[in-house]
This record gives C-alpha cells, structure tokens and sequence, in this order.
C-alpha cells in the first residue's frame, strides 16, 4: 500500500511539472505558482482545524436525539400494552351482549325473509284474483296484461334459492296459461275459420265472401287476438323440458324449437287433416306412395302462403317480432309432421329395398323442390335427418352401393358401352365420351344431388368415401377391359377405354375445383385431426386448403392414361418402323441432282411409311378426344423427328441430289402430314428440318461453316466475346437453333459433294 501511494505521489508531481513548466520560458513563473501553492496549503489547513472542532458537536447532539427517541418509544409500548388488555377486558365483558344481539338479528333477518317470501306470495294471489275476475267478466285483455306482468315477477324469481317459491310461481303461470291459451284458442280459431282458414285445395287462398264491415270487423279481432297470445308465450326455458319429456316424434333440435302460439293455432286443422289422412288404415296412408303426403304438404305451404305474407306477417311486425317469417315457420311446423310421418313409416320401410329406395327419391326431391321452388331457406331444418339415423343411413348407403354396382355391371355389359351417344354428329362431343364413362359418371353426379344437402359433414363424408370407393372400382373395371383388348390398341374398344379414362380425369378435376368438394376436403382433413368429430363448421375458411378430395383418384387414372397413350404410340411407331427399312437403305449417294428432275417426286421407298402413318393419324384423329390426340401426335412426332435422325441422316451420306431428295420428303410430304394439326409442323421436326438445311448449303457456306465448326471444336478456343467467330452465332444466322455446334458438324461430314481438296478434313 505504501509503495502504490508513493507511486501515486511522484506520478501526481511529474503530471503538475509537465502541465505547469510546458518550455523554458515557463521558469519565470515559480514565484507565482510558490504562493499559488501555499495559499492552497493555508485553506486546506483552516478546513482541517474548522472539522476537528465541529464534528465532535455534532456527533454528541446525535447521541442526545437517539436517547430520546428510545425513551419515547418505550413509552409508546407501554401504553399499547395498557390499551390492549382494556381492548380485551371489554370484549371479555361484552361478548354475552354481542351473542345475544347476533341471536336476535338472526330471527330479525329469517322473519323478514318472511314477510318477502309472504309478500310474494300474496303478490301471486292478488294477481291470480285479478285474473280470475278479468276472466269472468270477459275482459281477456286485462286478463293477458295482469298474467304478463305477474310472468315478468316469475322470471326475477328463477334466480331465487327458494325452491318451493320458485315451482309456486311457475305452476301459478303455467295454470293461468293453459286457461288464458284456451280461452284465446277458441276464439282464434274462430275468428279464422270466418275468414275462410285453412285454404285447402285452391291455387291461391280464396276467404270466405263475408260482407265489409263483418270483415274488417275479423280482421281487427285477429290483430288483438294475435297479440294477445304472443303475450302468454311462454319461453323455451318454461316450457322445454315439459315438451321434451313428452316428445316422442323424430325432430332436429332445430325443429324442436316451438313455433309462436297463434302460428300454432293456425297448424292445428292441418295437423288434424293430416293425420286423418295419412295414419290409420286409410287408402290415402300407403307405404308405397310416400309422395301423396309429400305433395300435400308442398300443396297447403302454396295455399297459404299469399295469407301468411300479407295478413300474419303484418302482425308479427307490428307486435316486435321482425326477425320471425310466417310463412317459413308455418313451413317449419308442417315439417315436424312430415319428420313424423317419415320416422313411423321407417321401420317397416327398411326391410323392403324398392320402397325404401322410392321414397329416399321422393324425400330428396321433396327437399329440393322444397327449397328451391318454395323458397324454404336452408338454415332452416329440413326433414333429411330423419334419413341419417344410424340404421336408417346404413341402410341408405347399402341400398346405393348396391343399386350403383348393378349400374355399373349394366353399362359394362351394353353392346353399346364403347359407342359415343353423339358419334354421328361432328363437333359436338370433342371428349367423344362412350356410354359406359358418361353413364357412370352421371351416376356419380346422381349420387353427388342426393347426399350433398345432408346437414351432417360427417354424413357427406360417408357418402364422399362410398363415391371414391365406386370411382374406383370403375377405374379397376376399365382395366381388366383394357388388359383383354391390349392385343389390338388401335381398336376401338382400347380407344373408347382410353377417351373414357381422360373424360373421367376431366370430370375429377372440374368436380375437385367446385365449392362443395372444397368443402369436403376440410372436413375430410379435420375428421382425421379431430377424431372423427361431427361438429364441423358448415362454411369452412378454405383459403389454407391443400390439395382435393380426387387427387389420389386423379393420379391412378392419369397413370393409366400415360400408359395407354404410350402403348397407342409405340404400337404406330413399331408399324411404322417396319415399313421404312427400304427408305432407310435408299442410295442417298447416287440419287440424281435437281437439274436432272423435271420436277421431283416423293421417293417411293417413303410412301408406304407415309402412307400408314397418313391412315394411323386420321384413324386416330376420329376415334381419340381431342386433348388425347394432341398428345399422340406431338409424341409420335417427336418420335419420328428422333428416328429419322438417327436412323436415316446420321446413318447415310448424301449427295446434291439425295440431300435434296431427302429434304423435298420431309418438307414437301412427312411436314404437312401433321400441318392439319399444327400451323407450323416444322416445329416438331427440328432435328430433321435443321439436318436438311445443313446437307443443302451451298458448298461455299458448307466449307467455309465446317472448317469454323472445326477449328472450334478441335482447334484453338475461340473468344466468346466475338460474336463474329462464335460457332452459335453463325449457326443461329443459317437458322440452325437446336442442334449443338458438334451435332452440326457430324451432318456436315454426311455430305458428299466436297472439293477433292477437302475430303482429307472430312
């Protein structure tokens, strides 16, 4: 330590010299920097003798503080010991007091709960007194609005804990409304009935002739009378569990929901009539006409509709009920009869697979036209859940299956399974579809209208598996078909297979961009992350969806067609080949020069070539869909581009006069082959066309090209950055863009007619 302050001190004395004595000149100033210091030194001096005198003051008056402060403090603690024993004494002496007192709070409070509960209870009486007289005097008016306030009271009460109070109040409510609904029923019922309800067999509801005023005189009765009855509704918390342990009829919970009591009302003589006609051992209630129930239902929804819409709605308006349609709940409430009727009749209808299948076609139809002719909203439930109970919906699927199967094994089985329904009219069927394909997969759309307005996604689900399961099987069937005619490809039985195989590929990926089957696809994927979880949403957010529901489907049969269209191919190409061994081995060397030809002619050896491949083209043009011929004759061009190549040009030489014969063949004959598909054929003959115009340069241009060709690919490297020598270059000016700079030069080295003087370089 003392060596670290002495460094400190003689580091501290060389900083002040340096900064004080900067030259020479700075030694006149040590006088004045001598006093500077000892000024320093006087004041440091007077502040140490100032501190030695004060601080001990200052510490003694601390001392003093301290010592009071305790002092005060113990104070302090005495008498919070004083004050808590007093504390406890008198609570020791109070407590009787205190436990008497909470005694007789106690009886205080249970004696005003009492007097509440008493109150309430006298509350409900006078109110039910008032109701009474209101009754009796026939003032059903005042009757409604004392029942309507003593419900207000009864629905404050739900929260209490005193259950006895609570079932007081609630049969004291419901007591009063089944007298209330009575007495307002009758009247309602009559009031109706005058003005001509319910409207049965007539077009439009036609009232009853009543004179005017009688008329307006029913009409403003009705308005009362509905409002009235609106007013002792009761709500679904009062009245659910009564209905629900009475309910026995197969309803959606939807559907249980209960309609307005005037709609209600106005169900009432339809319900009687339906049940007349339709339960029993009536003629009218038979199992194999589901559709003399369905089309009278269909029947009173279109009687009463100009009613409903221009006198009840009204009503409903007026009394706060806007949201509420008359005539989809009066449609609502003779569905539930219909869902009864259905789920009555079901159990006997499983056993029979004709009737059953006749009236799932009559429900489904029902639904449809329910919907779309009548304008029935599909939020709003339906009847088709009746069809998706379990042993119900199994049965429904079997039936499908089955009826499916026996379809398709009719339209294998057809004489006319491979004939196109439009085959003797042109362009009309560019897929030129056979029966067999456009019967199934009109089968499969068929199948698609029935399940698709099923509420459950699981049902859908169920369906969309029998339907792929179906898909393929056609898939398997077109198969084994294709495999027993694979000895003839170009027949039309293996053609009509293939153009059925591209129309269901077509159909697949139309259906897969639909809403509906986008749909599927996300139910399909949250059914497989959810467990099987039926609480799907209905209007799913697919904008992260990912792939389709046939895509998988879509694959194997677009696998099929690739090797079809490959057999197809390479069964024209072998053909073809067999006849072209004689082109192949014509005397390209020796054949005569232009100037030797009044005007040139195909080489015979190519006509047979041409010939059969003229004849597959046009076969094949009338038998395949046009997307399909597209392909073979793009692949069998690029095949024959390939083969005359390799097997005619790269494996001959020519002179002037074979090169041109060789190029009048191609360009004159084998080009315009295929120019009735293509308005530049050319373009698939690159190879062959390029190869043409380099066997007929001029010997000027073919010299001068070769030797460039050959000083660059065998000779010194030639700077790309000039375009002047680059062997690309010169061939892109000639026209000669896909062949490479080498394959040029072996064309060029085909050629017969160089200088004597070249030939060596060859």
């Amino acid at each position: 330590m003392a060596d670290n302050s002495h460094l400190e001190n003689r580091r501290f004395v060389q900083e002040f010299i340096n900064s004080e004595f900067v030259h020479i000149k700075s030694l006149n100033n040590v006088e004045s920097i001598l006093r500077r210091v000892e000024e320093d030194k006087k004041g440091l001096e007077d502040q140490l003798s100032t501190v030695s005198s004060e601080v001990p003051k200052k510490i003694e008056g601390a001392v003093q503080d301290a010592s009071n402060s305790v002092r005060h403090i113990q104070d302090i603690s005495e008498e919070q010991t004083k004050i808590s024993q007093d504390i406890t004494s008198h609570l020791t002496q109070t407590q009787p007091t205190k436990e008497n007192l909470a005694q007789f709070t106690t009886q205080v409070e249970g004696v005003e709960r009492y007097v509440h509960y008493l109150r309430w209870l006298t509350f409900f009486e006078e109110m039910s007194n008032d109701i009474q007289q209101s009754v009796l005097v026939n003032s059903l008016g005042g009757a409604v609005n004392f029942f309507a306030e003593m419900f207000d009271i009864c629905e404050v009460l739900q929260k209490s804990r005193c259950v006895n109070l609570v079932q007081f109040s609630n049969s004291t409510i419901l007591f009063w409304h089944r007298i209330l609904k009575d007495k307002l029923s009758s009247e309602f019922e009559e009031v109706v009935k005058q003005l001509g309800w319910p409207f049965l067999g007539v077009s439009t509801h036609v009232p009853l002739q009543v004179p005017r005023p009688t008329h307006l005189e029913l009409t403003f009765r009705l308005e009362t009378l509905f409002e009235q009855l609106l007013k002792i509704q009761l709500p679904d918390t009062m009245t659910g569990r009564m209905r629900r342990s009475s309910q026995t009829s197969m309803v959606s919970d939807d559907e249980e929901r209960p309609l307005l009591l005037p709609l209600q009302l106005l169900l009432k003589p339809l319900r009687k009539r339906f049940k007349f006609h339709f339960t029993g051992s009536k003629q009218t209630n038979a199992l194999d006409k589901p559709e003399w129930y369905l089309t009278q239902i269909l029947g009173w929804i279109r009687d009463h509709a100009d009613f409903l819409d221009h006198n009840i709605q009204p009503l409903l308006n007026r009394a706060g009920h806007p949201h509420v349609e008359a005539k989809v709940e009066f449609t609502r409430g003779l569905l539930t009869l219909v869902a009864d009727k259905l789920a009555q009749d079901m159990d006997s209808l499983l056993y029979d697979e004709y009737l059953f299948s006749h009236t799932i076609d009559e429900v489904l139809l029902f639904d449809r036209e329910l919907r779309g002719s009548y304008n029935y909203p599909a939020s709003q439930p339906g009847v088709l859940h009746v069809l998706t109970v379990q042993d119900t919906f199994h049965r429904w699927i079997t039936v499908e299956r089955k009826f499916a199967v026996e379809k398709m094994d009719l339209l294998f089985s057809s004489e006319t399974a491979w004939t196109c329904q439009y085959g003797d009219i042109e362009d009309v069927d560019d897929m030129k579809t056979g029966e067999c394909a456009e019967g199934f997969m009109t089968l499969m759309l068929a199948l698609t209208d029935r399940y698709k307005p099923l509420p459950s996604a699981a049902n859908k689900l169920q369906f969309l598996d029998l339907q792929l399961e179906l898909i393929d099987d056609f898939r398997i069937r077109l198969t084994q078909v294709m495999k027993s005619e694979a000895q003839d490809p170009l027949g039309y039985t293996f053609l009509s297979i293939l153009n059925a195989v591209n129309y269901v590929i077509s159909v697949l990926r139309e259906w897969s961009e639909t809403v509906f089957f986008l749909q599927l696809q996300y139910y399909r994927a949250e059914q497989y992350y959810t467990s099987r979880d039926q609480s799907l949403p209905q209007e799913p957010d697919l904008s992260s969806l990912q792939g389709a529901v046939f895509d998988e489907l879509i694959t194997l049969f677009q696998l099929l067609r690739t090797d079809m269209l490959s057999v197809v191919c390479n069964l024209v190409f072998t053909e073809m080949k067999a006849r072209s061994k004689d082109y192949k081995d014509e005397k390209w060397l020796g054949l005569p020069s232009d100037k030797e030809y009044i005007s040139r002619m195909v080489s015979a050896s190519a006509c047979p070539l041409l010939l059969l491949l003229k004849d597959r083209l046009h076969q094949l043009q009338l038998q395949l869909a046009t997307p399909l011929f597209s392909r073979v004759w793009q692949t069998l061009a690029d095949i024959i581009n390939t083969f005359i190549m390799e097997e005619v040009i790269l494996n001959n030489h020519f002179n002037d006069g074979g090169a041109a014969q060789l190029q009048f063949d191609m360009t004159r004959n084998l080009f315009p082959l295929f120019g009735e598909y293509t308005p530049r054929p050319d373009n698939y003959f690159k190879d062959v066309k390029e190869a043409c115009l380099l066997l007929n340069l001029k010997p000027g241009s073919a010299i001068l090209l070769k030797e460039m060709l050959n000083k660059t690919i065998h000779g010194s490297k030639v700077d790309p950055n000039t375009e002047k020598e680059s062997p690309e270059k010169v061939l892109m000016d000639m026209g000669v863009f896909k062949l490479s700079a080498q394959e040029a030069e072996r064309v060029l080295n085909l050629r017969a007619n160089w200088p004597a003087g070249r030939q060596g370089r060859s």
